[in-house]
């Protein structure tokens, strides 16, 4: 009886944290575009809380090293070759006034 609590506990838990993962997880902040010289180079952001994004789609107007910015988007969290910050797919972006 108490084997089949604990698998049952189990797999409750393993359900609720794998429908967590599915739940897109949406950012929006300020922050500056930086250029990374690694891996060939590449932009990020760099939001006023400290955390690092690496957008799926910065257009090329936002491309801008030190442009100040408003944003929304949804974390992917996809691997890149840049292991630097979390992917984020940009929703909307302009410039921070």
């Amino acid at each position: 009886m108490v084997k089949r609590i604990l698998f049952a506990g189990a797999l409750i838990v393993a359900v609720a944290l794998g429908c967590h993962k599915d739940r897109p997880e949406p950012v929006s902040d300020t922050g500056t575009v930086v250029f990374l010289d690694l891996e060939g180079g590449f932009f990020g952001i760099a939001d006023d809380h400290g955390r690092h994004w690496d957008p799926t789609n910065l257009s090329q107007a936002f491309k801008a090293d030190g442009l100040r910015i408003r944003f929304k988007g949804i974390v992917t969290d996809l691997p890149t070759i840049h292991m630097w910050g979390r992917t984020v797919e940009l929703t909307s972006i302009a410039p921070a006034p």
